[in-house]
């Protein structure tokens, strides 16, 4: 570097600047008294400020590369590539896009032009399970926060989900979040100064909802809220008014949201996959958060759809599948099957017991009250025995919840919430809990009560079904247990990893234990791991015990490859398991479909590296209660989604539904179905069909309606081709492999290729800037070889080859920064700035430049403002003949020399002399030409922001890009002929 004495500058954005002995660039929010610099070819964590007016700071101009820095054929395309990769500033009209590890998918820019679209921005992105919700919002929220539209951040979630939040955060998008939940309130209180709160404007926050909902900490949070928050899983926060569920916890969190909403120039991102649960009130008040309008107007009207459209974006797997031709890793389908088991006879005789005690003790009740708390008890009951004899046990030594009810609705939305899966109900993260059947029997009616209120009769009756049920634990009586390990073996054999799903803790701990035993019994070839993960565990405690099944062990070894995670449904929400799963058994069955397709989308979904997944439900072909789920729910929810293509939520009539099924079952049919044609073959109840035709019509109206919403109307062709000109600009995928791979065996790392596609890297001989960067990346404890993987995406411990990739982005950085250093080590400087190569790819000379080019990028904002960027662009120009009379390139000529292969040496004084010939002519003509074009690379960089403005109606007044300083040269190459007689080195 070279730097010149100025008095009292004021110094432009991008521009350059010597203070503390380097050199830095001057970054937006400088002034004349503070310059906010980045170290010249640094990181985001480099930036620092500093006090012009108590600190040296002079201008700085960057130095051209040294004559005698030679190095052969494939420096040139190992420099550009580190320097494009590099790049966290750059010139492309989506400004986050060079700074976010994560390489979004053409579909996932909908919600972001969508959002470009509104001054204040207010979206339901709801599309579907495992399609990208989280990468979408996180889109969105890193553009705001590039484009200084947005100040803070703070996302509102379930605290199982709260970690996972941040880490995606962190990990893809670089906004490093504080978790707020009653485990940190605490200590974040204590870090506060006294009279501040934990909130402030400008930070990042993943925040409980729950917690925060309280009356200690709502107002203020909502006082020092930051502008942009996003709501996961948005629908757990509105119920209707006639909600039966859930309704006060509901209310609650929509107060909240809505006291955010009511601030008008605050940024709201609503996310869910289930933005209608079958209710129209719920989804209005949803909508109603973004505009008030939504809460009213007509959908059946043009004028309202067109409204919707602009504040709602839903996509299913067929709409975007086309975008994963690529190779990316997304399964081209789900292999979906029922497997029925036969009771055991003694299994058969308990469930007639429990069906005969249910049908008494019903029909016995003394009031509407008691009936209803009674009905919810015994169903409880049928529904426990029907999920293990673990569950029944358990039933039958807890009291019922609805035992506190004062009125029969009361026991209802008691019975509900506990025994049900109704669609408005909260998280299922808390709902896996055995629900009580024990109650009290009447006063009236017992002479001598016990202690717990049961009749000395009565007591016996439940003891000896407990006793019973007891009884038939393990694989020999519970056909149900028995088909499971069977079905479990096969997908194990077959190189699948599955996840069993159960409604209850002690179901799940109950699988577990079985599971365990039998995959490992002595002498086994292949063992199996086996973990149960539920409720019961602490969000963070479910996160490690996960870990630990799939992670590697205590002295570095992978995971076993055959393991089974067996969990209740506090995993079918929010946590992503497709890294490390690949099929789903359903070991209960839910009773709402949308379960279903959420414990599936853990597996299913973007990142999953099986072609074909799994999902298997098990089924008691002579149970009754797993009879009148399937038929009545399951296989209809099934049927329609084939038909239309669409995932329909439950109508509201479900409920009443599945009631007057269960009626049937419990009071008026004498004998058990098993012993029975079936209860469905003979007749179909009015309920029960009222049902279907209520949801045939829901998705013939949902179908109809999709094709109005705005995805289908702002089209990712678009902006397909910003999105091509930027990952150019910053590398194509296949250059960021090809670099990698040769940058790594250079420095030692011997890469091996792999039979699955990428390659395999030894980190341990690496430089120690860069193994020490490799360790920080993917931890100390991380799998050796290092395996690199051809794809967008890498399970923990393993390297995505993409241009953010953190240990893709460390190599770039250690390249790029050892060309610039010649006081390293030669093995450890892959990539030089200067190189004179014979090859047949010219037939005269021909010198080539690689150039970067700073510009200072205004954009228009949101209130009529103007706010000033930086942004970078790497170009490589060229020129026939001497360096006085150049003759220059077309850029495609200019790119090819890149892949032009030597033909033979060149003398290093030779080299060192023309080099040295082309470095001096920099000043003179050469300059003036890279100097022109820069000021065309400006046009350009205008000309494609004002494309994407426009197409997303954005403002355009005050758009411009201006270069600043001459452009760098970082290297400087001469192509020369390959000689036709060997005469000499340089003939």
């Amino acid at each position: 570097m070279t730097t010149a004495a100025a008095s009292a500058p004021k110094y432009a954005v991008g521009s350059l600047v010597h203070a503390r002995g380097r050199e830095w660039v001057v970054l937006p929010d400088s002034t004349e008294d503070l310059l906010v610099l980045r170290p010249l070819g640094g990181a985001d964590v480099d930036i620092a400020g500093v006090l012009p007016g108590l600190e040296t700071v002079v201008p700085a101009t960057f130095a051209p590369p040294t004559p005698g820095d030679l190095g052969d054929q494939h420096t040139a395309g190992l420099l550009r590539t580190a320097l494009r990769i590099g790049f966290r500033a750059g010139a492309g009209p989506f400004r986050s896009l060079a700074s976010i590890a994560v390489d979004p998918r053409p579909y996932q820019l909908v919600p972001l032009m969508m959002a470009l679209r509104q001054d204040t921005v207010r979206l339901l992105i709801a599309d579907d399970v495992g399609i990208g919700k989280t990468v979408e919002a996180g889109l969105i929220a890193a553009e705001l926060l590039a484009q200084g539209d947005a100040r803070g951040l703070v996302v509102l979630c379930s605290p199982a989900l709260a970690e996972q939040w941040r880490a995606e955060l962190r990990g893809k998008f670089g906004i490093d979040a504080r978790l707020v939940l009653p485990a940190t309130i605490g200590r974040l209180e204590r870090e506060t100064p006294y009279g501040q709160s934990v909130f402030r404007p400008d930070g990042a926050y993943v925040v409980s909802t729950d917690f925060i909902k309280s009356p200690r900490h709502r107002e203020d949070f909502l006082r020092h809220c930051p502008d942009l928050v996003i709501v996961d899983e948005a629908h757990t926060c509105v119920a209707d008014s006639t909600a039966q569920v859930s309704a006060r916890t509901s209310q609650q969190r929509y107060g909240l949201l809505r006291a955010l909403a009511d601030t008008p120039d605050r940024h709201l991102l609503l996310v869910t996959a289930t933005p209608h649960s079958g209710k129209e009130e719920p989804f209005r008040r949803l909508l109603g958060l973004l505009d008030a309008r939504l809460a009213t107007v007509s959908f059946e009207s043009r004028a309202g759809r067109e409204l919707l459209a602009q504040f709602f974006v839903q996509r299913r797997r067929a709409d975007i599948r086309e975008d994963f031709q690529d190779g990316a890793h997304f399964p081209s389908g789900r292999d979906s099957a029922e497997v029925s088991y036969t009771l055991h006879r003694d299994y058969r005789a308990l469930l007639a017991e429990v069906l005969a005690y249910a049908r008494e003790t019903v029909r016995s009740a003394d009031g509407a009250l008691q009936q209803r708390q009674r009905w919810w008890s015994t169903l409880a009951l049928l529904r426990t025995l029907s999920s293990s004899p673990a569950a029944a046990v358990r039933s039958l030594n807890t009291r019922a919840g609805v035992q506190e009810a004062d009125t029969p609705d009361e026991a209802d939305r008691t019975g509900q919430s506990t025994v049900s899966d109704p669609a408005d109900t909260d998280s299922a993260e808390s709902a896996d809990e055995v629900p009580g059947s024990l109650l009290p029997t009447a006063a009236s009616t017992v002479e001598e009560a016990a202690p717990d209120g049961l009749d000395a009769e009565e007591k016996a009756r439940l003891v000896a079904m407990a006793e019973a049920a007891g009884r038939l634990a393990g694989p020999t009586r519970d056909t149900k247990l028995k088909k499971l390990v069977a079905t479990v073996t096969d997908l194990l054999d077959s190189g699948y990893r599955p996840i069993v799903f159960c409604r209850y803790i002690a179901t799940s701990d109950y699988v577990a234990e079985h599971l365990k035993k039998v995959l490992n019994k002595r002498g086994v070839e292949h063992p199996v791991a086996v973990a149960s993960v539920t409720g019961e565990l602490s969000p963070d405690m479910r996160l490690n015990r996960i870990a630990e099944l799939t992670g590697t062990d205590e002295n570095g070894d992978p995971a076993p490859e055959r393991r089974v995670l067996v969990a209740t449904d506090c995993l079918s929400e929010g946590v992503n398991l497709q890294e490390s799963f690949d099929a789903v058994i359903h070991y209960d069955l839910a009773w709402n479909p949308t379960r279903h397709e959420q414990r599936e989308g853990r597996v299913d979904r973007f990142g999953q590296r099986t072609d074909t997944v799994k999902a298997l439900t098990l089924y008691g072909a002579d149970n009754p209660v797993d009879d009148i789920v399937l038929k009545v729910l399951l296989r209809k929810h099934e049927r329609i989604r084939r038909a239309t293509g669409i995932s329909v939520p439950v109508p509201q009539q479900a409920e009443s539904a599945m009631q007057a099924v269960f009626e049937q079952l419990i009071l008026n049919v004498e004998t058990p179905s098993f012993e029975q044609e079936g209860l469905f073959e003979r007749e179909q109840l009015p309920a029960a069909e009222q049902l279907e035709l209520a949801w045939e019509s829901s998705a013939e109206r949902e179908k109809a309606s999709r094709s109005l919403y705005a995805q289908n109307r702002i089209k990712k062709e678009d902006v397909a081709a910003e999105v091509a000109e930027i990952r150019a600009a910053l590398g194509t995928g296949e250059e960021v492999r090809e670099f990698t791979r040769r940058a790594l065996g250079a420095l030692r790392g011997a890469p091996a290729d792999r039979k699955q596609g990428g390659f395999t890297a030894h980190t341990d001989a690496l430089p120690q800037g860069l193994r020490d960067a490799v360790t920080a990346a993917l931890g100390p404890r991380h799998p050796r070889p290092v395996v690199f993987h051809d794809a967008p995406s890498a399970p923990r411990g393993e390297v995505a080859l993409t241009r953010t990739d953190p240990v893709v982005a460390a190599t770039a950085r250690f390249v790029l920064d050892t060309a610039l250093d010649e006081k390293f080590p030669a093995w450890q400087r892959p990539a030089r700035r200067c190189g004179v190569i014979r090859t047949s790819a010219v037939r005269r000379p021909t010198t080539m430049l690689l150039v970067r080019h700073r510009f200072q990028l205004s954009l228009p904002t949101r209130d009529g403002g103007v706010r000033t960027q930086l942004a970078e662009d790497a170009r490589v120009v060229a020129f026939h003949g001497r360096p006085d009379a150049p003759q220059w390139l077309p850029d495609e000529e200019a790119l090819a020399l890149l892949e032009a292969r030597a033909t033979g040496n060149s003398d290093p004084g030779f080299a060192t002399d023309h080099i040295a010939s082309i470095l001096a002519a920099l000043d003179t003509g050469l300059m003036d030409e890279l100097r022109l074009r820069s000021k065309e690379a400006a046009k350009e960089l205008e000309a494609s922001h004002h494309r994407v403005r426009t197409a997303a109606r954005a403002r355009l007044a005050g758009l411009k890009a201006t270069p600043q300083g001459d452009p760098d040269v970082l290297g400087v190459f001469l192509y020369r002929p390959a000689a036709t007689i060997q005469l000499g080195a340089d003939a």
